[in-house]
């Protein structure tokens, strides 16, 4: 037999040639060119957006170099299904990992929407994703073995409907069966008080505890978890405060860093750009291990217009003001501190707003940022993170003003200084728009996700993408542009919800949206904090994970094609 031989292009024989190089057009590229992916393979950018067509689904897009695969969708039944009392004694039941019980998961044929009858499920919303390797872990079956490979999420449910603004923790058994597949692990605090819609989430190895946030504005915050079953719950209002909290990472000093949403409001003179509103956290425990006491800190940035604190002033000042402009500018760095905002030594632990007291201590507010992770390899002093914009075509801030969003870049000399610089390192456009969460894929390429929403999605016609940068690149040369790893389609339910959406008294989002992309190791050691090692995803126990929110909720691993030829794979 003879044996054919596949001639491959020098650029790809050769690793460290591999080109970062994509297009700017959310809708087409003419590059077929790979991606440098740290020396572990080369991956091939994504052409181009899913469009969003009316009535018709569209499948995700990955370079052919990766698969993924489903670990867990809305109608996976929970093992433990549990009733909660919501909204003024109704009760709901919630049986599925993305549905809860109030209609049926799909409406029943020829059910009709109305302003008083719902003709689908509640979806529950599965958020960010925490993967963590465990051992002896328990559930309802006492006698079952969960394996040791896990992934926890909050959810971030619909605030209309029977669940009202409800939430609840889930925790994904990877090993398991499909009857044990996902546990309910908490839908109520130690208190039985209700847990609410619940955004971010991490794992505090000091504490020895589940970290999730609730991005609920005035009614968000943080919350404190045990690993075991069932999971108590503790709220952190008295230290770490309430407000639009998503993101939330640690350090290697035992720091607490969290990322606000909180959107602004708009003005008569900018009625589609929200006023920047939302701020960066770093809580500082006063024991490492308890973050139920410490100090609440919000970054400062300084002018460069007047040597003063960029901060809060009101929608018509601070929408469009120079300083908002400078921020969003290239080659501006920028001097920032840290100014405490609450110490529960002297002011105590009574629930507090945060995102108060940032403004009147002359904290410095962004266009809503969601999520941040620390460079690896830095030592935890470049702390990178996004702002989402205003997702919407008209906002009249533009790219200049931050209305697309972008990424930010914070550096420090160490994770626990109180002074450091920040500077733009990409600023977003209609091609990239809407950042969400991120994750670094490794030490010099960071993963950011968009969450367009319908608006934007239909406006451009284009759904979201997820972008993989590199650190070392100067993206403020146009020739230099960021790689589509993830081309978001939508599925079937998305698709219908969509359409719903216009529909009186419809309580589902529509658009499928990229939520929870996470790359770790599952190192439960401090030596697990995300930024702690040099991720190499499919290689060393790394796993990737994204959650494609709405529709049918499905989370997600992603996995190296093996049928793609050598040498992509060393």
């Amino acid at each position: 037999m003879t044996m054919r031989k596949t001639l491959l292009p020098l650029s790809v024989l050769l690793i460290a040639a591999c080109a970062n190089v994509s297009s700017t057009d959310p809708q087409s590229s003419t590059t077929e060119e790979p991606l440098l992916g740290d020396g572990i393979f080369c991956l091939h950018g994504v052409p181009s957006a899913q469009p969003k067509s009316i009535g018709v689904p569209a499948p995700d897009l990955l370079p052919p170099e990766l698969i993924q695969t489903v670990v867990a969708e809305g109608s996976n039944k929970l093992e433990n299904p549990a009733t909660v009392s919501v909204n003024a004694g109704v009760t709901t039941t919630v049986s599925y990992y993305g549905f809860a019980g109030d209609e049926p998961p799909v409406p029943v044929p020829g059910d009709v929407q109305t302003a008083t009858h719902k003709v689908e499920a509640t979806k529950t919303e599965p958020d960010k994703n925490t993967y963590l390797t465990l051992t002896g872990q328990t559930g309802p079956d006492a006698g079952y073995d969960y394996g040791t490979h896990f992934v926890y999420q909050g959810h971030e449910n619909s605030t209309s409907g029977a669940l009202g603004a409800a939430g609840y923790i889930t925790r994904i058994n990877l090993d398991a069966d499909g009857p044990h597949k996902v546990t309910l692990m908490a839908s109520a605090d130690k208190t039985g008080k209700l847990l609410p819609p619940i955004d971010g989430s991490t794992w505090n190895p000091f504490a020895q505890r589940l970290m999730f946030t609730a991005e609920g504005g005035a009614g968000g915050g943080a919350y404190m978890a045990t690993l075991g079953f069932p999971s108590s719950v503790e709220n952190l209002f008295g230290s770490m405060g309430q407000g639009g909290f998503e993101g939330i990472q640690n350090d290697s000093a035992g720091n607490i860093w969290i990322v606000e949403d909180s959107g602004g409001p708009t003005s008569a003179g900018a009625p589609h750009a929200k006023v920047p509103n939302s701020f960066i956290y770093r809580f500082v425990p006063k024991r490492i291990d308890d973050p139920r006491f410490g100090k609440l800190q919000a970054l400062q940035v300084i002018s460069k217009q007047t040597g003063l604190p960029i901060s809060f002033h009101g929608a018509d000042t601070d929408t469009l003001s120079t300083d908002v402009q400078d921020l969003h500018t290239y080659g501006n760095v920028f001097t920032t501190h840290w100014v405490t905002i609450h110490d529960t030594g002297i002011d105590g632990t009574a629930s507090f707003s945060a995102n108060a007291l940032a403004k009147a201590k002359l904290a410095t507010p962004f266009k809503r940022p969601e999520n941040g992770q620390f460079r690896p390899g830095s030592g935890f002093k470049e702390f990178f993170f996004d702002e989402t914009g205003d997702t919407d075509v008209r906002t009249e801030a533009g790219s200049a003003f931050g209305g697309f969003g972008g990424v930010m870049k914070l550096s420090q000399v160490s994770p626990t200084a109180d002074d450091g610089q920040l500077s733009l390192f990409f600023l977003g456009d209609e091609a990239h728009a809407g950042f969400d969460n991120c994750a670094f894929w490794s030490s010099n390429t960071i993963v950011f996700v968009e969450d367009r929403g319908d608006t934007l999605h239909a406006q451009l016609n284009a759904l979201d993408s997820a972008w993989l940068f590199d650190v070392t690149v100067d993206y403020s040369n146009p020739a230099n542009q960021p790689t589509r790893l993830l081309a978001q389609g939508r599925d079937f339910a998305a698709t219908l919800d969509s359409q719903l959406g216009g529909q009186p008294g419809f309580q589902n989002d529509g658009d499928n949206e990229i939520t929870g992309f996470h790359i770790s190791n599952g190192d439960p050691s401090t030596k697990g904090i995300l930024g702690a090692q040099a991720p190499h995803p499919f290689s060393s126990g790394w796993r990737v994970f994204y959650t494609a929110q709405h529709g049918l909720n499905r989370t997600l691993e992603v996995l190296p094609n093996k049928s793609v030829p050598a040498p992509f794979f060393r």
